[in-house]
């Protein structure tokens, strides 16, 4: 088991994991992607295992359910349990995002996982979410 810093998302079972210092929009970006469709899988604090050489992303149970909305408080969203860590993300401001990016790659317990960045303020963040997990399956 590895504790990792940061919030991630369930779109159609996949997860992906969103990266940044305090403030960088990591909970700000996981509630547009839960108002486009998504789930929470954890806010803050990310537990991740390993299984049949995959990684399951997971919320610890004091915070399962429960997203920081900055102005709002600590409030209770859609989520999911234990879902494959499929995608990562580093969240930076737009002028320090290439446009044609090679992958990075991040590894937790052995197991690699694709590593891109993105600007989670842009408009365009959740989409951008949702195809880059896309991609991982060609479409």
């Amino acid at each position: 088991m590895e504790r990792v810093y940061g919030t991630c998302v369930a779109i159609d079972g996949r997860a992906a994991l969103f990266r940044g210092p305090s403030g960088a929009g990591k909970s700000d970006l996981a509630l547009r992607v839960i108002e486009a469709g998504g789930m929470l899988v954890a806010d803050d604090r990310v537990v991740l295992t390993r299984e049949d050489g995959r990684l399951l992303a997971d919320s610890p149970d004091a915070i399962a359910g429960r997203l920081e909305v900055r102005g709002l408080g600590v409030v209770a969203v859609p989520a999911a349990r234990r879902a494959p860590l499929v995608l990562a993300f580093d969240l930076a401001p737009g002028e320090q995002v290439e446009r044609f990016p090679e992958p990075g790659r991040c590894v937790w317990l052995g197991v690699e996982v694709p590593l891109l960045r993105l600007a989670p303020f842009e408009a365009s963040a959740p989409a951008k979410v949702r195809l880059g997990l896309a991609m991982l399956d060609g479409r």
